[in-house]
């Protein structure tokens, strides 16, 4: 009899709806491991955290405000200094229409913009600063491979071997943030068996609106 798969879901909803397959995965992912995770977290020098007055100002489901973000930085790093900021908007419009319920904008107003600007530049430089010192390209948007289980999805980033995750929050990295990782590492993990392809020996988890990150090896 043929195994029953799961729908082809992207593989960020499987890590944050089913947490039951990868706590069965990954029993010793508890409250206190997270905990001693999160204190092993830096910040990086020379930025500044997006005030929390400034993002309390947007109107904007805070999803959207920083898929805006996330856009912007990726425009930035293809060499558009100053990208249009309706270019950003339709990027991020189209991502999360993907995920969520993501409702149609005719326009962001200048708060949305300031938030999405410091975070995106946060952003930028704390990858830059990576791939100087890996001495590797940023690559954008990464293959997760489904292996049949899944959909085929995409990460972030990937410099070298480091797998990069963003987080945009005001608290410390949970137990889905590193739920997610490890799911992105295992699929990809199994591929490599089979294809001979490299793997991502350490994960980065970015959280550019409080200029804070979280590196570790798998």
């Amino acid at each position: 009899m043929a195994l029953n798969r799961l729908p082809f879901r992207d593989p960020r909803t499987v890590a944050r709806d089913i947490p039951g397959v990868l706590d069965a995965l990954f029993p010793r992912l508890s409250g206190s491991l997270v905990a001693a995770l999160n204190r092993d977290a830096f910040y990086y020098p020379g930025l500044d955290p997006v005030p929390g007055e400034l993002v309390e100002q947007s109107r904007l489901q805070k999803a959207m405000l920083f898929e805006l973000a996330v856009a912007r930085a990726e425009l930035i790093l293809s060499d558009k200094t100053e990208p249009e900021w309706a270019e950003c908007l339709a990027i991020a419009l189209e991502r999360q229409s993907r995920h969520y319920d993501a409702q149609k904008l005719d326009g962001i107003e200048e708060s949305d913009r300031k938030v999405a600007e410091h975070a995106a530049r946060n952003l930028v430089s704390m990858l830059r600063r990576t791939s100087r010192a890996h001495d590797f390209p940023i690559v954008r948007s990464p293959v997760i491979p489904g292996m049949g289980w899944i959909a085929s999805g995409t990460g972030d980033f990937a410099i070298g071997k480091v797998l990069v995750e963003v987080k945009h929050t005001a608290r410390n990295f949970i137990a889905g943030d590193f739920r997610q990782v490890l799911m992105y590492w295992l699929l990809k993990y199994a591929s490599a068996i089979e294809s001979d392809d490299e793997v991502w020996t350490e994960c980065l988890l970015l959280n550019p609106p409080a200029e804070l990150w979280s590196r570790h090896q798998f």
